[in-house]
């Protein structure tokens, strides 16, 4: 890459084309993709509807502007807001994120944000303020001012959430920060000291939304109640697409001139997002409930009890194994390459799971044992060494 910053450190192989659940890289080398272009192409790479509304709507019009209105952007934020809520279309997650930022302060008219260690919001200036990881942050001072950090799960962050914030902002499964899921108590202390100091509550559901932990968005596993939700990554299965969705008393704070976008909205992003969500059924929900079992089941199994392996950790098809200081999840990612298994990295040397959420059952274990095999031959590696 000679023409392009070096913001990545990138693998040694180009990705060229895909087809369900796997990816083919420049030398036709076929992959098992556990990644989903870190969660985003929940539907694999051959989905037939997709496809089809997107080539139906490129041969229509590309773009035109949020100048106009557009049938098709309403009928998708009819499918993807809960009940009661309203949407912002835009490109990303982290303009979702700011989106929030700016209408919790607009809203309440107050500055005050809380967000958690660990937590990951983007790498705009306001998202990258509300980011709890000083690594994310580092020579990009000074940031948004009036944000302040607590941490998460930790019953002591309830008392921090007092009336002169604007709002809370939490994941409830931090993916960046360790695949850490909320747990269902705090999730609901939060949630009801929020509303009862006239706080908005805002969840991140940029890679736990769309289908990713089993329902459509993580936050209906818990009795909370957010007041705005953002969403990225699967909601358009690989076309940029972002959504800020807010209840619709918000909408006040939210008038013409008030934010914008040139291409958030954009008609192409907006024909694959309505073929993610006419397939987002419940029934199709319950498949994925019904996998995560099945590889939860087997990493418990096989994996858990390797003296390398700390905890496993997750919700849905969105998973951690936490591995000791003795491995580096960097050499495990290498080698999985290798055997032709792609795989992520989390913060605290987690290796992270997230299969398209179409991905066959046995296709699944067959993953989980290439993970089992390679962790076993880093585990004797590590007791020969103690040896």
């Amino acid at each position: 890459m000679k023409h392009i910053f070096p913001t990545y450190q990138q693998f040694p192989m180009e990705l060229v084309s895909g087809y369900d659940w796997h990816l083919v890289d420049n030398t036709g080398k076929d992959y098992l993709d556990f990644t989903s272009g870190i969660g985003v192409c929940s539907f694999g790479y051959s989905n037939e509807l997709i496809q089809e509304n997107v080539v139906s709507q490129l041969g229509k019009i590309w773009h035109t502007s949020n100048l106009y209105p557009s049938e098709l952007q309403d009928k998708v934020a009819e499918m993807v807001a809960p009940a009661g809520m309203l949407a912002f279309f835009c490109n990303s997650g982290t303009e979702a994120n700011e989106a929030a930022f700016k209408l919790a302060r607009k809203y309440t008219g107050k500055a005050k944000v809380l967000a958690f260690k660990n937590g990951f919001h983007g790498r705009t200036y306001g998202s990258m303020s509300l980011t709890g990881n000083p690594d994310v942050q580092s020579g990009f001072a000074p940031l948004v001012p009036g944000i302040a950090f607590a941490a998460y799960n930790d019953p002591a962050a309830i008392d921090q959430i007092t009336g002169d914030y604007a709002a809370v902002i939490l994941e409830v499964v931090q993916g960046e920060g360790g695949v850490v899921a909320g747990k269902a108590d705090w999730l609901q202390a939060v949630s009801e000291k929020c509303h009862d100091q006239g706080v908005l509550l805002i969840i991140d559901e940029v890679q736990t939304g769309i289908g990713r932990t089993g329902t459509k968005f993580a936050y209906e596993h818990f009795n909370v109640d957010p007041d705005i939700v953002t969403c990225a990554k699967a909601l358009g299965n690989g076309l940029p697409i972002g959504a800020m969705l807010g209840k619709k008393k918000l909408a006040v704070a939210f008038g013409p001139g008030s934010h914008g976008t040139t291409f958030g909205g954009n008609k192409i992003a907006l024909a694959s997002a309505k073929g993610v969500l006419q397939q987002l059924t419940p029934d199709f929900l319950k498949t994925v409930q019904s996998k995560s079992q099945v590889v939860f089941k087997a990493l418990q199994e096989r994996v858990a009890p390797l003296g390398i392996v700390k905890a496993i950790s997750g919700l849905g098809l969105m998973i951690g194994i936490h591995l000791n200081k003795n491995v580096k999840v960097g050499d495990v990612i290498a080698d999985l390459q290798q055997q032709g298994l792609l795989t992520l990295a989390a913060e605290h040397n987690t290796l992270r799971l997230l299969p398209p959420l179409v991905m066959s059952e046995p296709d699944l274990l067959t993953g989980v044992q290439l993970i089992q095999a390679e962790l076993q031959k880093q585990n004797d590696q590590v007791n020969s060494l103690v040896e």
